[in-house]
Parts: structure tokens; C-alpha cells; sequence
């Protein structure tokens, strides 16, 4: 018997497949030796990277990780989803061909983890049990330990998720190498970092990064991309970047859940944080369950839509995190939590951190403070002084047990029926502040055009959305079109049909000023929505959509004024017509998108010609 035979067998590692596999891309890519981890390992390996320096304590149980400068955040240019079917190909799928992809990233792996240690991570992205465990079961080898402590609070791992298959083979080969991160060329034409899905052949194969999501594949490249193809090929699921949260009503004992997709910097981590605002605090109460990924599914007995956060952590974003922008983020990474924070400003002698929004200024004694890069910040020159402290990208990562309100049930097998799914944009001056959509093709035809606003300086022309398909651009793994008819066909499966909603937290006054107040107070447009789902209201109809009328929204305590707040639920029709031209361009990128997307286009078109202006 082997050395790596005798490893494999003393971490109970039986699946043949998965030993195999272990056992080809260690040859390849020359790790010295190999090791088996589970959640239990988390302390000694903590342990161990303490004594190496891969990490910093950060306060008792806390800890602080640097990655390389100009390696901090994804990049979707080298992000590439293959498979063997050119029909495959999207407008941001970024597709290339499977041999072409698979042969490439061999050469660039060969022999790349000499002298290292492979880690091996078997991991579930589902709770236990759950009816779509079978696509969420996989292994992870890399050679960066700091990546297993991170993958351990992001994923159920252990060799109980891989040894019991049904079929051995259906497990996620997801295969991470580092590379030599200082000579890879990152952003210039001699790059040769690639972040690949064969999507059909079910493998990821990472080269170049060990930070976030190119390095922890079971979060993005398993949980987005690879799921997103596995759903559609199997015609059983969908996989979205929604958060998921449970709204429990105390009069009534009724639990209802909502999911939904947001661009960057359009609240969506905030929201699925939020909690009840004082003012009705004692009559709901909000559940978190998930901040990122949804899977959503129709339970075949019930008839239901019925969704899932398949990661078992948060992989959250530190800028402007703070008591008041969200409490429940900043008591998940409190002393105890094991939290690992990445790139953020760290002074060791104190052991402290801090980031930009984590207090309304930064720590008056800059003496021993480092920033993100490791330089200390008491020696920048003038020139530098006003350069962030920690970088904008900067995360923490945290389980889900540590997040205060977590949802007592977010482990469950059955996951959750969904009653609500929502869509936030980033308008300043068109979106109202929610607008309810019945019509199951008019929701997926919103979602397609979901948006954040540009700036004049990013995008050239001011008030042009970035569009960002159900906030899924950047992980599509198959074209558009057909996208959009599955996503028709999973959710048109229901028997309960969700309804949909379009909220925007984010428009602003002349002044410039935010109208609405946000955070805690965007519970209440969703809780009108409920109601409307529930026929208790009955809303304004709109040319795009139902809004509340001013007496059917929960307004106690809400700092409005009625000028702003009449803004607020109110269509700007010629701001609307304008979109809808811009839509309509967007669309046309698409192959293959259903009849009934367009004509849900068209029919919003008609209402707005009649709609008076005003």
C-alpha cells in the first residue's frame, strides 16, 4: 500500500472515486504530501498558521489574514465558464471550450504545489439531507492553508458528505493551486491567471489567487456557476445570488420568507441582515438565513418553491459596517467567533482592526496601525495620507451560528417555502420605493433587467444602468435566453406562485440627499408586499407594477416627509419611457429569450404610453 493510500485510510477517506482523484492531481501538480481535513481540524490549523504567520490574532478568537496586493478581489475577465457545446456560450459566461480550457490549466498547475502540502476538503453546499444534496456534495484540494480555515466556516466539511454517495462519481472536482503570485502578471496582457468551470464535465479548476472566491470553490464556482449549470441540466433547480430571510409574525404565528438579488452596493447584505425597526419590534421578527447564494427548488409533494442557502457561512464585506448600518454583522465576528478578517487596517501590538465606516473617523493614535498592505501608517507621506486604511474589498468570514438572528431552522433538510422574491436596483430617480409584480413572466422580465445606476465617470453616461441579470452577471454559466426559460419553467412549476417586487432603497432629493431612511425601515414595503400577496391591501396599479398607497404602509417613527415620501411612491413616467428603450437594447444581446419575456416587455411598454404623467 501507498503513503498516500495509508493517508487517505487514516482519515477514513473509503469513496474509490474520490481517491482516485486525489491521488491524479497530487502527481500533477507535485504537492509533497497530502492531508485529509473536517471541521475539527479548525483549531489545530488556526494553530498552525499562527506559528507561520499566515495569520495574526485579532482579539480572542479573532484573527487577520493580508493576501497579496494585487490579489483582493474576483476577476471576471479571467473567469471562465467551458463546456464541449458552443451553444452554451452567454453574453457573460465568458465561454470557451472544455479540452481547450482543461488542457491549459494542467500546464499551468503542473508541478506548481512543489513542496507543499495538498489539502484535501470534502464539503456539502446544502443542509443535510436536503433534496438537492446530490449536486452539492464535492472536494476541494488546494495548497493554501488559509483557504481550508476559510472553507471550513463557508462549507459543511468532513469525509461523511463524500463517502456515502449513491453514485461515488457525483461529487464537484474543484482543484485550487496558488501559483506564484508575484510573477503571474495579474492585469497585463502576459496574465496568466484562470478561474475555469468545466461546467458539463462538473470540475473548477483555479490558478493564480488564493483570495475569496477564486480560492474557496465551493462558494462562487460551486454554489453560482456550477450549480447554475447543474439546475438547468437537470431541469430541477434554480441557483441564484439572492439573499434569504424569514419575516415571523407574533399576532398571527405565521412565517413568511423572501429572497431576492442585488448588484453590488445596492444594500442586499444589509437587508438580509436587517432587524425589525423599534416601533414593531414587538410584533415581527426577522431571521437571517442567508446573505449570497439561494438555491431555489419545487418540492414535488407540496407543489411549493422552496429555497435553500447552501453556504454555512458569510463571507461578508467590513466597509461601512457599524452599529448603525448593521448591528447583527458586527455581533457575528464578536470576540469568540473564530472570524478571519482579510485586507482590512490591523495595529499587532493591540492585536485591534479597523475599517473605513467601522467608526465615523479612524483611530486618533495612529501609532503601530498597519494598513491593508502591511505598511505602517503613521510613516505615509502627505501624499498618502488620505489612502484608505483597509481596502474597499475588505471581508471578514464568519459561520452562521455566530450571526445573532440566525433562522433556528437554516440547517433544516426541507429548506423553506418562498413567498417573495425581490429584486434592488441602485435608481436615483426613477424606482419607487417598491412595486409588486403578479405576473410570473413580468418578475423573471425584471430580474433580467435589474440594474445599478452608472456613474459618468465608470460607464459614461450618468443614469444608465449597469445591468446585472437577477444580480447573477457575473456567475452565468449558459446563455441568457435559456437562462430566462428555465427560470419561467422552474418557478411556473409552482402551485403557490411567489410574488415578485422590485424595491430601491436609494432615491435621492435635489440636494443629493438619500429620501428614504433605510436599513431597519425596509422592512416595512415588504411587509406591505405580504399584505398584497395576502389581499389585506390592494395597492396603486402603476404601468409597472403595484405601490402602496401612504396609508397602507407601517409609517410609525419613519423620519419622512410627506413631499418625500410622495416622491418615493410615484412613477416617473418620461424617466421610464427612457429606460425602456435602453431595456430593450439589453435584451437583444440575448439568444434564444422567450416570447413571453418580450411580450412582457412590450405589454409594460403599452401600459407606460397610457399612464399619465405626474
Amino acid at each position: 500500500m501507498s503513503p498516500m493510500d495509508n493517508v487517505l485510510d487514516a482519515a477514513g477517506l473509503t469513496n474509490p472515486a474520490v481517491r482516485d482523484y486525489v491521488k491524479y492531481w497530487a502527481e500533477l501538480t507535485g504537492a509533497e504530501r497530502i492531508e485529509v481535513v473536517s471541521a475539527a481540524d479548525d483549531a489545530r490549523l488556526i494553530a498552525e498558521c499562527l506559528e507561520a504567520g499566515e495569520l495574526d490574532p485579532a482579539g480572542d478568537g479573532l484573527y487577520y489574514s493580508r493576501s497579496y496586493h494585487k490579489d483582493t478581489a474576483r476577476s471576471e475577465e479571467r473567469t471562465v465558464v467551458a463546456t464541449s457545446t458552443p451553444t452554451d456560450k452567454g453574453l457573460y459566461n465568458n465561454w470557451r471550450d472544455a479540452a481547450e480550457m482543461t488542457a491549459l490549466q494542467k500546464e499551468n498547475m503542473r508541478g506548481a504545489s512543489a513542496g507543499k502540502t495538498m489539502y484535501v476538503i470534502p464539503y456539502l453546499m446544502a443542509p443535510p439531507g436536503n433534496a438537492l444534496a446530490p449536486w452539492a456534495t464535492g472536494v476541494e484540494l488546494t495548497d493554501c492553508r488559509t483557504v481550508v480555515l476559510h472553507m471550513i466556516r463557508m462549507a459543511r466539511v468532513g469525509v461523511e458528505y463524500v463517502n456515502d454517495l449513491a453514485d461515488p462519481n457525483q461529487f464537484v472536482r474543484a482543484v485550487h493551486v496558488t501559483g506564484d503570485l508575484e510573477n503571474l502578471g495579474q492585469g497585463t496582457p502576459e496574465d496568466s491567471r484562470y478561474f475555469v468551470t468545466v461546467a458539463d464535465e462538473r470540475t473548477i479548476l483555479h490558478y493564480g489567487s488564493s483570495y475569496g472566491g477564486n480560492a474557496l470553490l465551493g462558494k462562487i464556482a460551486h454554489g453560482l456557476r456550477q450549480a447554475a449549470y447543474d439546475g438547468w441540466a437537470s431541469k430541477k433547480f434554480l441557483a441564484e445570488q439572492y439573499m434569504l430571510i424569514g419575516i415571523h409574525d407574533k399576532e398571527t404565528g405565521k412565517d413568511y420568507h423572501i429572497c431576492g438579488g442585488f448588484p453590488s452596493a445596492s444594500g442586499k447584505t444589509n437587508l438580509a441582515m436587517m432587524l425589525a425597526p423599534d416601533v414593531l419590534g414587538d410584533r415581527y421578527h426577522v431571521s437571517f438565513y442567508g446573505d449570497d447564494i439561494a438555491w431555489l427548488w419545487v418540492d414535488e409533494a407540496s407543489g411549493k418553491l422552496y429555497g435553500m442557502n447552501p453556504e454555512y457561512g458569510v463571507f461578508g464585506v467590513a466597509k461601512d459596517t457599524n452599529e448603525g448600518t448593521n448591528p447583527t454583522a458586527l455581533h457575528s465576528i464578536d470576540e469568540g467567533s473564530g472570524a478571519i478578517f482579510t485586507n482590512i487596517a490591523y495595529n499587532p501590538t493591540t492585536r485591534e482592526v479597523w475599517w473605513e465606516g467601522r467608526t465615523p473617523e479612524p483611530p486618533a493614535d495612529n501609532t503601530g496601525w498597519l494598513d491593508w498592505k502591511g505598511n505602517a501608517i503613521s510613516e505615509r507621506t502627505a501624499e498618502r495620507a488620505d489612502e484608505p486604511w483597509a481596502h474597499p474589498n475588505s471581508r471578514f468570514t464568519t459561520t452562521l451560528d455566530n450571526v445573532p438572528n440566525i433562522a433556528s431552522d437554516y440547517n433544516a433538510a426541507a429548506g423553506v417555502p418562498i413567498d417573495a422574491i425581490i429584486f434592488g436596483g441602485r435608481t436615483r430617480d426613477r424606482e419607487p420605493l417598491i412595486r409588486a409584480i403578479h405576473d410570473l413572466a413580468e418578475g423573471v422580465y425584471d430580474g433580467l433587467t435589474l440594474g445599478a445606476e452608472a456613474t459618468a465617470a465608470a460607464e459614461g453616461k450618468e443614469g444608465v444602468l449597469r445591468y446585472d441579470p437577477m444580480s447573477n452577471r457575473p456567475f452565468m454559466a449558459y446563455g441568457e435566453g435559456d437562462y430566462a426559460q428555465h427560470y419561467l419553467d422552474v418557478v411556473g412549476a409552482a402551485k403557490d406562485q411567489p410574488i415578485f417586487a422590485h424595491v430601491n432603497w436609494f432615491q435621492r432629493g435635489e440636494d443629493g440627499r438619500f429620501l428614504w431612511p433605510g436599513y431597519r425601515d425596509n422592512l416595512r414595503p415588504l411587509l406591505w408586499l405580504l399584505q398584497l400577496k395576502n389581499g389585506e391591501v390592494k395597492g396603486r396599479e402603476t404601468a409597472v407594477g403595484i405601490i402602496p398607497t401612504e396609508d397602507e404602509l407601517h409609517l410609525d417613527g419613519v423620519d419622512i416627509t410627506p413631499e418625500d415620501l410622495n416622491t418615493i411612491l410615484t412613477i416617473n413616467v418620461p424617466r421610464w419611457k427612457q429606460e425602456m428603450a435602453n431595456r430593450e437594447e439589453h435584451l437583444s444581446q440575448f439568444e434564444r429569450l422567450p416570447e413571453a419575456i418580450w411580450e412582457a416587455h412590450r405589454r409594460v411598454a403599452a401600459n407606460l404610453e397610457n399612464e399619465p404623467e405626474g
